[in-house]
């Protein structure tokens, strides 16, 4: 759905106009509707309507409590990779027994906090993790849920940095590997083999790549059954991409019909792991024209929000929509929109054909996923506001830091 769109001269989100937000909240600010993300979480359900399954919302994509608590109403379960995303999924009420841990540097208290709270399984991606959760879960009296990620070096064709499927990246074990690794857990006292996984990159918008992973993957299950390793479920990860410029992300039903066509006959559980798909487009970063410098090669657009409020371009040189919350009507320019972080790399857009004053607000758009998780107090500079439109009500889901949040920890010396 469009959350997000003009009305009467002006961009508003649901029933408010995003002017109002930046007069109450400031900016820069993240907003999102909930009818957006309710609507993304219910068309993949719906999707995947008739196939045993547990979606397990990948919180590195946008981790604030008030999402997880309206992701966790509608039943999902929970991707994390962190003892500290654990503790926010039982904080916003979700089920501990809907969760699956993955991650390829799990230390041992984590392993323990996820063992007491019981969640669902453990992605093991090394032979070392293997051994020290069983340690770990032998100390603690437990038996541990495994699941090996498979590598299955399959290239999902997106950015370099977003890729995970290939053999020459640090995630997941290869095929050959993991069968040896499956034999060995299938005899450790406090290790129970319930699962197997995969997970080959974010922002995918091709089926092909995920149809070899997917095959590959359970072509490993099959071999294991057949040598009495029965598994549970089959975890094929996330990563479906969304719309930033030009790209044409996979209709969910196209999707269901490769997943119904891989899982017919078989009797394990699917699981799966989005992220972006049920947030990225159901937020924006609302930022406001400081200054505008002309008169050399570039025309710039300084914008109170920077490279620490949204790091995808800088990182990435991802692309996102900017659109002026009130769009004008004169003499259109080309701007580069850049912060004040005392970088050249903090440019949030570049080459953005917009009629522009000083003061006017921008919505930069597609930035539900991967922007306020990933921020950072780079210049000292407070993380932004967080707010969550539900029809013509706005509720703040995060305060602004202050400046003397960022160094109350810290202390001089004698």
């Amino acid at each position: 759905m469009n959350a997000f769109r003009v009305v009467d001269g002006e961009l508003r989100v649901e029933g408010l106009p995003l002017s109002s937000l930046a007069e109450r909240f400031g900016t820069p600010c993240y907003v999102y509707s909930r009818a957006a993300l309710e609507s993304n979480f219910r068309a993949f359900e719906a999707a995947l309507d008739g196939i045993p399954h547990l979606t397990c919302y990948a919180l590195k994509a946008n981790a604030n409590l008030a999402v997880l608590g309206l992701f966790a109403r509608l039943g999902s379960g929970f991707d994390i990779v962190s003892g500290g995303e654990l503790a926010r999924v039982i904080a916003a009420g979700g089920d501990p027994g809907k969760v699956v841990f993955s991650g390829v540097g799990k230390r041992a208290d984590e392993m323990r906090q996820a063992l007491d709270a019981g969640i669902r399984c453990f992605n093991v991606e090394s032979g070392q993790e293997l051994d020290r959760l069983a340690a770990v879960a032998e100390a603690a009296g437990k038996r541990a849920p495994v699941s090996l990620r498979v590598n299955p070096d399959v290239d999902a064709r997106t950015h370099p940095y977003i890729s995970t499927g290939l053999r020459e990246n640090k995630f997941g074990i290869d095929v050959p590997a993991a069968l040896a690794l499956y034999r060995r857990a299938a005899t450790m006292p406090a290790i129970a083999v319930v699962g197997i996984d995969m997970h080959i990159g974010s922002q995918i918008t091709e089926l092909p790549p995920l149809r070899e992973a997917a095959a590959r993957v359970l072509a490993a299950a099959d071999t294991l059954a057949a040598e009495g390793i029965r598994l549970e479920h089959v975890d094929l990860g996330g990563g479906l991409g969304i719309r930033y410029r030009d790209e044409r992300p996979l209709a969910l039903a196209d999707y269901a019909s490769l997943l119904r066509e891989l899982f017919a006959g078989r009797s394990e559980t699917l699981l799966l792991e989005p992220g972006r798909r049920l947030v990225g487009d159901a937020g924006v970063l609302l930022t406001r024209v400081e200054y505008l410098k002309t008169g050399g090669p570039r025309d710039f657009a300084i914008v109170d929000a920077a490279m620490n409020d949204l790091i995808r371009p800088a990182l990435y040189d991802a692309w996102h929509p900017v659109q002026p919350v009130r769009p004008r009507s004169g003499t259109s320019r080309r701007w580069d929109i850049v912060g004040p972080v005392c970088e050249s790399s903090d440019v949030l857009a570049r080459e953005r054909d917009l009629a522009l004053d000083q003061g006017d607000l921008l919505a930069i758009g597609a930035a539900g996923a991967y922007g306020m998780v990933m921020s950072s107090n780079y210049n000292t500079r407070p993380r932004a506001a967080e707010v969550i439109v539900d029809g013509d009500v706005a509720h703040l889901v995060r305060e602004r830091e202050r400046v003397a949040d960022l160094f109350a920890g810290e202390t001089l010396l004698p």
